[in-house]
């Protein structure tokens, strides 16, 4: 039994010996007792994430010389190209620039920022192809508590209540360069170290703009990076014309499902514009002169981008490279790897909507994210300069694997 089990049940008794005669009465209130626990649970829970770090006012808080209603205003000013009329959110803690917009479809596709106090680095965070900032929550929070300043946009065309339109957009790839490209230039006006990566789409994003701009950052940090789709869906690619007849394969495209967080399906449209990202990233790898360390974390068990993408980048671009190598044996999903137990309390699913038996469908937590977590600081801690500290060249480093394997498990956690 759990502690908030025992504690719903001893102050059940205690309250309900007194007062109830009935033990049928007895029961109701019992349970009662035992769902308000959750609850005080669930509320404790959310707002633990941040408990080691206070709650700093961002307007007291030493910012390194950048001015923070200068970051809000060109924060928000990027969405109110992309979304028209902007506001700060309502959830939006102190130490946060959270972006919100009648067209999102709730605060958790919102964008945000996270600043503590001198920060030591900004790292720029950017989600996968039809998901939210959401999904890379736990990651930012994490890296908030080590001292870190973390960026996390929203993707051209994700979060909408309607993205039809965006989903079969021609410019749609352009939009997001351009994105990546004026979301890099901000985190460069808050520290002159800078880290970018990932989840997915995003971490390919993010290796594109280091690959045209090897001095924009001092690291690349990859969560299931989509370098290599699966070979099915990278001939179909391949095929002449093909975007013509996803465009009209995809009809008029629905955000409407089971995950709040995430469009129910990948656009076909913007999977091929994914695909192009992906074939210039390899066309880029092969004139490679870039040397940065990069963090990747990935499942063995992922099927739909596969580990031999990632693989490949790592031994193409020289550094001092730190992986974290799940082993197919655990069935981590594609999406699972970043999503932590206490971020999926957060996420009300519809499972009504879902085939339970169908592979992957259904979000769950990855049981390895904490030890995720641990050796991403690790990295962090090895990779962030200290003034007055020499950091080794990282063309000349040998690489660190940590694969995950049943006996490991005991480690991690």
């Amino acid at each position: 039994m759990t502690t908030w089990s025992r504690f719903s049940s001893k102050l059940a008794d205690i309250i309900g010996k007194g007062l109830m005669e009935s033990a049928h009465m007895r029961l109701q209130f019992h349970r009662a007792i035992r769902c308000l626990s959750v609850c005080l649970m669930l509320c404790v829970l959310s707002h633990s994430s941040f408990a080691d770090v206070g709650v700093p006012n961002i307007s007291k808080i030493n910012t390194n010389g950048f001015n923070v209603n200068e970051l809000r205003a060109s924060f928000s000013g990027f969405y109110e190209t992309e979304l028209g009329r902007v506001s700060p959110c309502k959830t939006q803690q102190p130490f946060e620039i959270k972006i919100c917009s009648s067209v999102l479809k709730n605060e958790g596709n919102a964008p945000f920022i996270l600043i503590p106090a001198n920060a030591k680095a900004t790292v720029v965070l950017f989600h996968g192809l039809s998901d939210s900032p959401f999904y890379l929550k736990s990651i930012a929070e994490h890296l908030y508590r080590q001292g870190y300043l973390v960026i996390v946009p929203l993707t051209p065309g994700h979060g909408k209540l309607e993205a039809d339109a965006d989903m079969q957009d021609p410019l749609l790839k352009q939009r997001w360069l351009a994105h990546v490209d004026e979301v890099v230039a901000l985190a460069h006006t808050t520290n002159e170290q800078v880290f970018m990566g990932g989840f997915s789409t995003g971490g390919v994003l993010a290796a594109h703009h280091l690959l045209n701009h090897p001095d924009s950052a001092q690291g690349l940090l990859l969560f299931s990076g989509a370098f290599q789709l699966s070979s099915s869906a990278e001939t179909m690619a391949s095929i002449w014309g093909i975007k013509t007849i996803a465009a009209w394969f995809d009809g008029e495209y629905s955000t409407d499902g089971p995950n709040p967080y995430k469009y129910p399906k990948v656009a076909s449209y913007s999977a091929l514009m994914l695909m192009d990202v992906i074939e210039e990233v390899r066309a880029l790898l092969e004139e490679n002169t870039v040397s940065k360390p990069i963090f990747a974390a990935h499942s063995l068990a992922d099927l739909t981008t596969l580990y031999e993408g990632v693989e490949s980048l790592l031994a193409t671009m020289p550094g001092d490279h730190t992986e974290f190598k799940i082993d197919e044996s655990f069935g981590v999903c594609h999406a699972n790897l970043v999503l932590s137990s206490v971020q999926m309390m957060g996420v009300k699913f519809d499972h009504s909507r879902v085939n339970p038996l169908e592979l992957c469908a259904t979000p769950e937590a990855n049981p390895l994210h904490r030890g995720m977590l641990q050796v991403l600081s690790h990295y962090m801690q090895e990779h962030t300069k200290i003034k007055g500290e020499h950091i080794e060249d990282a063309s000349v480093v040998e690489n660190k694997t940590l694969d995950t394997d049943i006996q490991e498990v005991q480690l991690l956690n």
